[in-house]
């Protein structure tokens, strides 16, 4: 089988943003995806351009996904570059059973995790930054959002991957279980101890006694 050569120099540039830049919940599963499955279709065939057009579109979603799990903003933009290297390489395996955000995300989720287990000590990275693009209407809704944001940076990877597919990008628990590469029934468990955790994270040990009682 012959091996894509991959896109260099500007085709396929390190894009160095911060996470101040990021968007990842303008542009969620429900953005029109048949042009993506034509872009790949494209891409299988070596199309540059067509891989620079994806390239662009999926790059703040899957960076925003990325650093979360990682907590790492360098580690963040080597993943999905490496993500995107392998959609160039692999575009043709697409069997578009799924959407092709599903494919793409599900790349990015296991380079992630593997990354993620990599390394040693993480840096403290500020997730607040990272806007979710929904106003807030007062200052306790600020404060809730920012909460949140401490409390998802302690979660394991796993959970939250799954919460972040969930709220942030609009994912069904069955195209999260794809992504994922796990049954239903583990994502539900999954997305049942992050919420338990949150809950004791966000409230306390008095009120998650008294959920329980």
């Amino acid at each position: 089988m012959r091996r894509k050569r991959a896109p260099t120099g500007e085709q396929v540039e390190s894009r160095e943003v911060s996470l101040e830049a990021v968007d990842t919940t303008g542009t969620g599963p429900s953005m029109p995806e048949a042009d993506d499955h034509a872009l790949l279709a494209l891409v299988a065939r070596d199309e540059v351009e067509a891989f620079d057009r994806l390239y662009r579109r999926y790059y703040k979603r899957v960076f925003g996904f990325v650093a979360r799990i990682t907590q790492r903003i360098d580690v963040a933009d080597e993943v999905v570059n490496d993500t995107m290297l392998t959609v160039w390489r692999k575009a043709g395996e697409f069997a578009g059973r799924s959407r092709p955000s599903t494919w793409i995300f599900g790349i990015a989720y296991r380079k992630a995790l593997k990354a993620a287990k990599s390394v040693v000590e993480a840096d403290e990275v500020d997730l607040e930054a990272i806007p979710d693009h929904r106003q807030a209407a007062s200052f306790e809704a600020i404060l809730l959002r920012d909460q949140l944001a401490r409390a998802l940076g302690q979660l394991p990877p796993e959970q939250r991957a799954v919460v972040e597919l969930t709220y942030l990008h609009g994912y069904k628990y069955t195209e999260i279980a794809a992504i994922a590469d796990c049954p239903v029934g583990t994502i539900k468990t999954r997305m049942h101890n992050a919420r338990k955790k949150l809950r004791l994270l966000l409230v306390g040990p008095a009120a998650e006694e008294q959920g329980d009682g």
